[in-house]
């Protein structure tokens, strides 16, 4: 006999001024819904953490290596970056309020309190394109899990940040060496040829396998030295 279906229910929904954003519970995972589309919840986490991992095993052994995390989510990336003591100062961009404060006292605080409370950790309410061109501090990796990946953005408006111009952004905020780490539900070749059109070298992608499905990919590049 199969087990009753469970529906989601809604925890908080705002408004913002990229639209709509939601945080609903669905038995016991918490899921964050933008603008009706799925993007992230609590069920695994494999592939935030391999973001993370990617980006610190492709650098270059620099002591106390500066980390920019694009996108909060449900917390995974931070959390995992802030348990790793190699990571010097960590910055956390992320353009919506309601998951900051889900995660500040909210539903998501569980997830992510200790990270927060690690004196490495800052959170940046900002579009992530603004503020690596408005920002006088550069990083030593920078880790992207805003979408669903270069094909499969959130909303339009994200599409620059794959583009040559976003991508020529993202490397002026990166110290020479330093390393661009991209989360993606699937490869994307025509991106590859982008980082590298751009400028970036060791350009490669790392697959995540998944319980289901075509596995996840963390595509890789270097800043030229």
């Amino acid at each position: 006999m199969n087990a009753p279906y469970e529906a989601p229910v809604v925890l908080d929904r705002r408004e913002g001024p990229h639209g709509e954003v939601a945080l609903r519970r669905h038995g016991a995972l918490l899921q964050i819904i933008a603008n009706g589309c799925f993007l992230m919840d609590t069920s695994d986490g494999r592939s935030e953490r391999r973001l993370v991992d990617a980006a610190l095993g492709a650098l270059d052994g620099r002591p106390a290596p500066r980390l920019l995390i694009g996108g909060l989510g449900v917390g995974f990336s931070l959390a995992h970056a802030a348990a790793e003591p190699r990571w010097g100062r960590i910055t956390v961009v992320e353009r919506e309020s309601a998951i900051i404060a889900w995660h500040r006292g909210g539903p998501l605080a569980h997830l992510t309190a200790a990270a927060l409370a690690d004196p490495r950790t800052g959170i940046a309410e900002a579009d992530l394109v603004p503020y690596v061109n408005e920002t006088s501090d550069t990083f030593d990796a920078l880790c992207l899990d805003i979408d669903n990946g270069p094909g499969w953005t959130v909303t339009e408006g994200n599409e620059v940040l794959y583009a040559p111009a976003g991508l020529a952004s993202c490397a002026r905020a990166l110290n020479p060496g330093g390393v661009l780490a991209v989360w993606s539900a699937g490869p994307s070749p025509d991106f590859e040829g982008t980082l590298r059109n751009v400028g970036f070298q060791q350009v490669r992608t790392e697959e995540i396998p998944v319980a289901r499905g075509v596995p996840d990919v963390v595509h890789l590049a270097v800043r030229p030295g």
